[in-house]
């Protein structure tokens, strides 16, 4: 599968997890527009958020969840953060693989939050 997510999630390919179970995994964002920019993802390859079934329903919580925790961890609970899902092209989304951007901490793009994955 050509999915950099999914091979993350594989093991195949690094990147710098901070979170993981058996349905998530968060790891930080290569291109950060934020001080923390997290992104959670789906293990599932779940390819966006027009793609989710009734069967799916309970993942999109469970990801809001860990941000909630993450946020916290990385100090950012208290100050505020924003939580993003990119859909389509036209929404900003680059990587066809469900996924959260966690963003806090202050924001890299004059101070602007970045909306897009690249």
């Amino acid at each position: 599968m050509d999915c950099i997510f999914c091979q993350i999630v594989q093991g195949k390919q690094k990147a710098d997890v901070v979170y993981g179970n058996d349905k998530l995994i968060a790891f930080k964002d290569i291109s950060p527009k934020a001080n923390i920019h997290l992104l959670v993802v789906s293990k599932k390859h779940i390819i966006s958020v027009n793609e989710l079934e009734n069967k799916d329903k309970g993942i999109v919580g469970e990801m809001v969840l860990a941000a909630k925790s993450l946020a916290k961890e990385f100090g950012i609970d208290q100050s505020g953060y924003r939580l993003v899902f990119n859909v389509g092209r036209g929404g900003g989304q680059i990587v066809d693989h469900l996924h959260l951007h966690l963003l806090g901490g202050g924001f890299l793009n004059n101070g602007q939050p970045g909306f897009t994955d690249n």
